[in-house]
């Protein structure tokens, strides 16, 4: 099995290429990536092998507090420097495209574990 950050580097340039392929080139690759967002990626990798029942809306939900534990919050554009994060909304307000990446998340654990 590979070890958990080389799960998340996957996870993270797959989540990469979907945000890319709806237009939004702003997400760094694993390398390029500051250490909190690849740490988010490894949380996320762990809560999916310690949860494998989980579903994409689950994992959204632990995303989800797992930012708003770091002291994120909801805002209208992805800024770091405020924590501020389109996403922090329930799964359900989510657009495909992004509940998409969820859905993603947890198949390349599941086939990576």
């Amino acid at each position: 099995m590979p070890n958990i950050a080389s799960i998340a580097r996957a996870c993270h340039n797959a989540n990469k290429a979907i945000c890319e392929t709806f237009g939004d080139f702003s997400q760094k690759s694993w390398e390029e990536a500051e250490q909190w967002q690849r740490d988010s990626a490894i949380r996320g990798v762990e809560y999916r092998l310690k949860n494998p029942e989980a579903t994409p809306a689950d994992l959204h939900n632990a995303w989800s507090q797992d930012k708003i534990n770091d002291g994120w919050k909801y805002g209208p554009i992805k800024d770091a420097t405020i924590k501020e994060h389109p996403c922090l909304v329930p799964y359900s307000e989510l657009p495909a495209e992004q509940r998409v990446k969820d859905a993603v998340f947890g198949s390349i654990v599941d086939s990576m574990k």
